[in-house]
């Protein structure tokens, strides 16, 4: 038989939390700067050593450097910055902070992807690390698919989806949609309407989204679309026109295949970071900010960390716990809370999950696909988790019918 966990106490999991942010600070300092740069500096040459060897013909080598280059321009650099990671030390200019970075006409030089930053910072930095687990998070993997999910299409058939999907994701769904959401969110706050955090789990119309002849499609393609394709499969290849129509020709079919290689990496660091069978979902928002760090660690997994390829190949997203604890970290903090928080969760008896990205992959799959679901949490009030003995999910990954509760420790 188990020994059942002792009742975390919340407040005492929380103030060491804190204790460890504040010491990270202070020793880290402004060397968070030039890490971060060091980073940027990396996914520069990967482009730069791609474009330069593009011309030479179609290759996977440079349409993996160009793919690389861009996914630390945006899971690093864009990421990181646009979470204001740099926002409070001295020294650091403007532009590389979340004020000035990737604004105006420097989204082009920034930051060229199909994300426009200001819906990226709604979705992303608001919705999902506010919301996450809960209904309002539009990054939730078992609701997202959940046509899918409960689709008697052959299971065959659905991994054939995923495998789309993975390599064009970006620009099929996760562009569209995120513009989507910030357009409502304006049009909301422009006629003083509430946020009803079920709206924004609503299913967004990507045909609409897509097409150029509603107001919307027409916003996503001008404000987008256009650029983007112009500026990657149009004026790049151009700058090689010099070196003959055959160069520039090979540039362009490099750029296409950066463009899958690039949705491929990028699905695979990002989407399995909260979904799986042990990964929790939660009904309701946490009731204060000790239940909110509880949440961030059983709602998140860590893949593979350290050493700094390691670390650049996943875009610094292996370490999602550290992340979604402090979202406005830096990525070298996260290098170095790391075996500190695992050390506090396993103290506090707080399931800390860690795993190969390939693993989360496949567990991640499961959840799309409808042969595993995510655990399911309940919220207790703050008086509720003084009374309750906490009871984690211990069970074996459960499937579509088998959901775990848990309830809260005192704290």
């Amino acid at each position: 038989m188990q020994t059942p966990p002792k009742p975390l106490d919340y407040a005492a999991f929380a103030a060491e939390l804190d204790a460890l942010r504040a010491d990270l600070d202070r020793r880290i300092g402004i060397e968070a700067h030039s890490h971060l740069r060091r980073q940027a500096l990396y996914g520069r040459l990967c482009t730069a050593l791609g474009y330069a060897t593009a011309w030479l013909g179609p290759n996977p080598l440079s349409a993996g450097l160009i793919a690389l280059g861009m996914s630390a321009r945006w899971t690093i650099v864009a990421h990181h910055t646009s979470h204001r990671a740099l926002d409070r030390l001295v020294g650091v200019p403007r532009v590389e902070t979340s004020k000035g970075f990737a604004q105006g006409w420097r989204r082009w030089l920034h930051w060229p992807d199909w994300l426009e930053p200001a819906a990226w910072d709604y979705e992303h930095n608001k919705l999902h690390h506010y919301h996450t687990g809960e209904a309002a998070d539009p990054d939730l993997v078992e609701e997202q698919f959940e046509q899918m999910r409960t689709s008697r299409a052959p299971l065959w058939l659905k991994y054939v989806v995923i495998a789309l999907l993975t390599v064009s994701w970006k620009f099929v769904y996760y562009a569209p949609n995120i513009f989507t959401l910030h357009r409502r969110e304006l049009a909301r706050k422009a006629a003083l309407v509430e946020f009803d955090p079920t709206a924004t789990q609503a299913d967004v119309n990507l045909v609409r989204a897509w097409s150029p002849f509603g107001a919307e499609g027409r916003a996503f393609w001008g404000r987008t679309v256009l650029p983007y394709v112009g500026l990657r499969f149009g004026l790049l290849p151009a700058l090689f026109l010099p070196l003959g129509t055959e160069a520039a020709l090979f540039v362009l079919l490099n750029s296409f295949f950066a463009e899958l290689l690039t949705g491929a990496h990028t699905f695979l660091i990002v989407v399995p970071n909260h979904a799986g069978s042990d990964v929790h979902r939660f009904d309701s928002p946490p009731t204060d900010r000790a239940e909110f760090y509880v949440r961030q660690v059983l709602g998140s997994t860590n893949f593979r960390t350290g050493g700094e390829l390691n670390d650049f190949l996943h875009g610094f997203l292996n370490y999602q716990v550290e992340h979604h604890l402090w979202p406005d970290a830096s990525p070298l903090l996260y290098q170095q809370a790391a075996p500190h928080v695992r050390e506090i969760c396993a103290r506090h008896g707080v399931p800390y999950l860690q795993d190969s990205v390939f693993r989360r992959f496949a567990m991640m799959c499961q959840i799309a696909v409808g042969t595993r679901s995510m655990t399911r949490s309940t919220t207790l009030t703050k008086a509720e988790r003084r009374q309750s003995a906490m009871n984690w999910p211990v069970a074996s990954p459960g499937t579509m019918e088998a959901t775990h509760a848990m309830s809260a420790g005192a704290g």
